[in-house]
């Protein structure tokens, strides 16, 4: 399922773990558009690993840190879609139809020209790392 690869790209980029708590001054409203005008807005050149009538997920791998960038045709589908990558950590810019998935910094510098709301997953750091079996 497309929510699972997307997880799967999400934990794999953002990991598990907080950053910084500081809130960015001034943040424009969210920007709307196309995967590929979205991208353009914060100059890259988007490597594209999902296109579907319901996805488009690509990545981005700009010199200050790479992150998942995806545009959804149903507000539905985005819903469900963060939800569960939710589940593996990191941390999430959301606008209108679009999603990007970095760490915290590169979320935060995203949101200075995409504008979007901030949501953090699931942080996994506090769970202990001995199983008994």
């Amino acid at each position: 399922m497309l929510a699972v690869a997307g997880a799967a790209a999400a934990l794999a980029l953002a990991g598990c773990g907080s950053g910084d708590s500081d809130a960015a001054a001034k943040i424009p409203t969210a920007a709307t558009g196309s995967l590929e005008s979205l991208a353009a807005k914060v100059k890259c050149k988007p490597d594209m690993q999902i296109d579907s009538d319901e996805v488009r997920q690509a990545i981005c791998k700009p010199s200050d840190g790479k992150y998942v960038f995806a545009a959804f045709a149903p507000d539905r589908g985005q819903r469900e879609w963060i939800n569960d990558a939710k589940d593996y950590g990191g941390f999430y810019l959301v606008g209108r139809k679009w999603v990007a998935v970095g760490d915290d910094k590169v979320v935060k510098k995203l949101q200075t020209t995409l504008g979007g709301e901030e949501e953090i997953g699931t942080d996994h750091s506090a769970h202990g790392s001995s199983h008994t079996g």
